[in-house]
Parts: structure tokens; C-alpha cells; sequence
């Protein structure tokens, strides 16, 4: 009976030691998808209470656990200061901290180290644009009469689609219809995501029509002395770079790695080989943005030149009050996926798009560049454009073919999760579509769009046209 009971002890001893060393290296080592899920947890209820103002509650229960990622149901998320939040796996496995910094957003703080996030900072900030009660889009005073016809089709359930939170209608210059879901109003920043990539090909050509960069730049950075050396600028902006970068969700990957475990995303992208000759292959990747990013606020002689100036060269002269596009952690524009701006602002950029990158009658982006952002590729056969837009509606990797109504020269910026921005110049015609609305859900906005031309065709251009 003895040398069992030592058997017995010798086995629960080692079954104990066993579990002890498996806690140990997961809580010193965890895997990276626990990594992952916990930045991303930390990440998007630090971003959308300091910058939207959201319940933080609220943000985790619908924005982080609802769409049903099996891991995220067993995460915690805590505010551990005045500045940040931090999510761990159960309470201690894996746990990830990020950080606010005024007008630049969170961002995950590598390694625990919050200082170093702290550090990145404006140190002067501009002064903040006031309100305005000019009428929209010069200021924010919206007195023109809603179109009852366009609005009973944006709150239509189904139109709308599942998780819409703001759906905004512009025609010539004017809102003309615009709905908002329960806890959310005009004046909630809400998440782009890719949709911020439009955003950052406009301050590229901005700093392209100011001499700073040229379209056919090549050796773009110092590290590139292999066949990189033969990117150029505008193979980043097409998608055609040859990088070699992996663009799925849902696991780890180049771009959730990027986002939420790398603390200098530009430097992670740039370092990936090539998988083809530059200016060969078409390749979505949220990676190009985050490199233009990078080239972009290069051509700045300190960092806090360039951190105030999508403010000054871009938001403040039209308006955008809400905008603000976040950095990694070393201080770099997340310019692929991470910028929060109201509905109202998200139009605002979607009328200077449409309008040919004029703003009330001053040029503000180079003409190129409005051709370059409505022109499919030949690459990407005629799908996306050299300005970071869809010029054929894509959903989540998904490429519908046109449905019939849509004019031929409507384009378009697209974000993760259902978010749309649609223009259409020849109808004088923006329309803005945000959510939370997962791919699984099938949703797509094609036939909101089509109902809308249709409707808005309706009312008189005196009645839509701002004075």
C-alpha cells in the first residue's frame, strides 16, 4: 500500500509541477493570439471612450465581444488609470495595456511600457476649431428640410442593414437626409477603419502638390537595396508594391499583427520581402498605408511637424472638427485603418472627393489626384484605384459585380465591419454608411446606394444646392 500511495503522491506531484510550469510559460510567454485578442480588446474601449465617449461597458459588450470571437469572451477590460485601459485573458493571462494621448488616440503599450506611449504627445496642440453656425459643410448649422423620400429609405431596416449607427446623405453640397441608431448622434466620432486609407492617400497628394514627394519616387527607404529599391510611390498607392503581406482576419497574421502587437508598424511592413516584381501584382494590404504614412510625415523635419499637420493641412480647412487619426506607439499614423471622425466629417471628406478635391472654390488636393481616386487600375482589374478606393464596391475581400443603377462613375472608400463611403460626381451625391456590421452578416450597401440615387434625383437642384 505504501508504494502505491508514493506512486499516487509521485503522480499528483508531477501532474501539479506539470500545471505550474504550463501557467508559468503562459503567463511569461503567452501565445500571440491571446496577445492579439487582448490588445485588441484594450484597444478599441480605450479609443472609443476617450475619443467617442462611449460607455466602456458598453464598447466591450457590443463592439468587442458581440460579433463572437470565441476568445474574447473570457477577456477582462479594466481602466488602470486616468489615461488607459488594460485587458488580460481571465484577469492575469496575457494582459495588454493601452493608452490615450490627446488628438492622437490609443495605442498599445509595447511590452507594458506606458511611458513610452505617454511620450508620443503634441506638444503644442492647435487650438480647437469652434463651431461654426454657417450652413453645412462651411459650418455646422443644417437647416435645409430633410428629402422624405431619402430619408424613409435610410431608415428602412433593411436597407440600412443590421449595426448601422449613422448613415449621412449629401447632395450638392447639401444633407439632405441623415439618421443616427439609439446612443449614437451627429456628434459621436465613429471608426473608419479602411476607410482611413483614403484619408491618408489625400495628405500624400497633399504633400505631392507641395513638392515633397513625386508619384514616380522610388528607393524609398534607406533599408530597401535590394529589389525594393524599385517600389515607387504610386505602387503603394495602387496596392501593386509586391510586398510580401498577408491581409486575412480573425487569426494572427501581417495585419493584426501590425495593428495590435507591433509597437513601429511601418518598420514591421518594411522589412517584409518581395513576393513579385514591383508594379506587377495587385494586393490589398493595410500595410501599403501605414509605409505611406510613414513616407508622408518623413518629409517633415521633426515629428511634431508632422503630427499636427493632417489638422492643418486637412481637417481644420474643411471642417472636420471630430477627425482624429491615431498613431502606433512610436508616433506613427495608423493610416490604414485607425481614424474616428462623425458621420457629418466623414461627408465633409467625401464632398471634396466628389467635388474633385475643390473645397468652396480653392483647389485644395491636386487635380491628379481626383482622377487618380476615381479611375480603376489595370491591375486590380478596374476594381480599386490608385487613391486607395474601390472603384467596384468590395465588402470584406468580396468583389459584387456593379449593380445595375449605379453610375459608372461612382468610387468608393470601404472600412472593416460595414463602413461605406460612396460618391458619386455625377449626381453631386455623397453618402456615408457606419456600424458594427460583420461579414458574416452579408450585408451590402449597393442597393441602400441605388434607392438613394433613385430618390434624390427627385428633388430640385435649387433645393439641394448650397448658397
Amino acid at each position: 500500500m505504501r508504494v502505491i500511495r508514493n506512486i499516487v503522491l509521485s503522480v499528483v506531484v508531477l501532474v501539479v509541477a506539470v500545471a505550474i510550469g504550463a501557467f508559468g510559460w503562459i503567463y511569461f510567454f503567452p501565445p500571440d493570439l491571446l496577445r492579439v485578442g487582448t490588445a485588441y480588446a484594450a484597444k478599441m474601449v480605450c479609443s472609443s471612450h476617450f475619443i467617442s465617449g462611449r460607455d466602456p461597458a458598453q464598447v466591450f459588450a457590443e463592439d468587442v465581444q458581440a460579433p463572437g470571437h470565441p476568445l474574447l469572451k473570457d477577456i477582462e477590460v479594466v481602466q488602470t488609470d486616468r489615461d488607459q485601459f488594460s485587458a488580460s485573458l481571465y484577469g492575469w493571462i496575457a494582459t495588454s495595456v493601452a493608452v490615450h494621448r490627446d488628438g492622437l488616440g490609443c495605442a498599445v503599450a509595447p511590452s507594458g511600457n506606458v511611458e513610452a506611449v505617454r511620450a508620443v504627445r503634441i506638444e503644442n496642440p492647435l487650438p480647437p476649431l469652434e463651431e461654426s453656425d454657417f450652413e453645412w459643410p462651411l459650418g455646422d448649422e443644417v437647416s435645409l428640410e430633410k428629402h422624405a423620400g431619402v430619408q424613409a429609405l435610410i431608415t428602412d431596416p433593411t436597407l440600412a442593414g443590421p449595426g448601422m449607427r449613422a448613415i449621412v446623405v449629401v447632395k450638392n453640397g447639401r444633407i439632405i437626409a441623415e439618421t443616427y441608431a439609439p446612443g449614437y448622434t451627429k456628434d459621436t466620432p465613429l471608426m473608419g477603419w479602411s476607410m482611413t486609407k483614403t484619408v491618408t492617400a489625400a495628405l500624400v497628394a497633399l504633400r505631392v502638390g507641395e513638392g515633397r514627394l513625386a508619384w514616380d519616387q522610388d528607393h524609398l527607404f534607406p533599408d530597401w537595396t535590394d529589389d525594393r529599391a524599385k517600389i515607387k510611390l504610386s505602387d503603394l498607392m495602387a496596392m501593386q508594391s509586391g510586398l510580401d503581406l498577408e491581409e486575412t482576419y480573425g487569426d494572427v497574421n501581417d495585419v493584426t499583427r501590425m495593428l495590435f502587437l507591433e509597437p513601429d508598424q511601418a518598420a514591421f511592413v518594411a522589412a517584409k520581402g518581395l513576393e513579385a516584381e514591383p508594379g506587377t501584382k495587385f494586393e490589398y494590404t493595410t500595410g501599403s498605408a501605414v509605409l505611406l504614412s510613414r513616407l508622408w510625415m518623413n518629409t517633415f523635419g521633426n515629428l511634431q511637424e508632422a503630427l499636427t499637420y493632417p489638422r492643418r493641412a486637412l481637417f481644420d480647412r474643411i471642417g472636420m472638427r471630430s477627425a482624429v487619426m491615431e498613431t502606433d506607439a512610436v508616433g506613427t499614423f495608423s493610416g490604414g485603418s485607425l481614424m474616428y471622425a462623425t458621420a457629418r466629417d466623414w461627408a465633409r471628406f467625401g464632398l471634396l472627393l466628389v467635388n474633385g478635391g475643390d473645397w468652396n472654390g480653392i483647389q485644395l488636393l491636386p487635380e491628379e489626384f481626383a482622377r487618380m481616386v476615381s479611375t480603376g487600375t489595370a491591375l486590380s482589374g478596374g476594381h480599386y484605384t490608385s487613391g486607395l478606393t474601390w472603384k467596384v464596391a468590395d465588402q470584406d475581400g468580396e468583389r459584387p459585380a456593379r449593380l445595375e443603377g449605379l453610375p459608372e462613375d461612382m468610387f468608393w472608400a470601404q472600412g472593416h465591419d460595414g463602413q461605406t463611403l460612396a460618391m458619386i460626381p455625377s449626381e453631386g451625391l455623397v453618402v456615408v454608411r457606419l456600424g458594427l456590421t460583420p461579414a458574416n452578416l452579408k450585408y451590402r450597401p449597393m442597393a441602400l446606394i441605388a434607392r438613394v440615387i433613385e430618390a434624390a434625383r427627385e428633388m430640385p437642384e435649387e433645393e439641394t444646392t448650397a448658397e
